[in-house]
């Protein structure tokens, strides 16, 4: 199994986000830290707002941030809104399904109950609880406001 970029990417811009609650992040602050372009990370921002996860402001001091407290964010339900589009497999496809297996295949039944599984745990998974407490993360996420800035620049 492997995710998609759209879906890392997802879950990268909540993580710095989060770690950054205290102010409204522009696109192109994440894209550096995340390592992706702007276009695609506009993309997974679209997505992100319309499942209420980031709220995005428009303007000269505009940018998103999250829509939820990091609490509430559910890394399952992250997954599925960037995932359930995404077949596991052919059979798993009702509309391009050409597998002749699919009727007497009890392996179809096995994967369906593995992902089940792998989206339950994830469920008991909050974005909390990934950021909280998590200093390297912290680090490598974390943004200095401008007054942080500047009384570093002044020692």
């Amino acid at each position: 199994m492997r995710l998609t970029i759209r879906t890392n990417l997802a879950l990268r811009t909540l993580m710095m986000c989060a770690v950054n609650a205290d102010r409204t992040l522009r696109k192109h602050e994440i894209a550096e830290a995340c390592n992706a372009s702007e276009n695609h990370l506009a993309q997974v921002i679209n997505t992100l707002a319309q499942m209420h996860f980031v709220q995005t402001v428009r303007g000269r001091h505009g940018g998103l941030r999250l829509g939820l407290p990091m609490e509430r964010i559910s890394v399952g339900a992250v997954f599925r809104a960037f995932e359930a589009g995404v077949p596991f497999a052919e059979c798993f496809d009702p509309v391009a399904n050409t597998c002749p297996l699919t009727d007497a295949c009890s392996l179809r039944e096995a994967l369906g109950a593995a992902l089940e599984a792998f989206y339950g745990s994830l469920d008991r998974l909050s974005l909390a609880d990934l950021v909280k407490d998590n200093a390297g993360l912290n680090r490598l996420l974390a943004i200095p406001t401008h007054r942080t800035a500047l009384s570093l620049a002044c020692a």
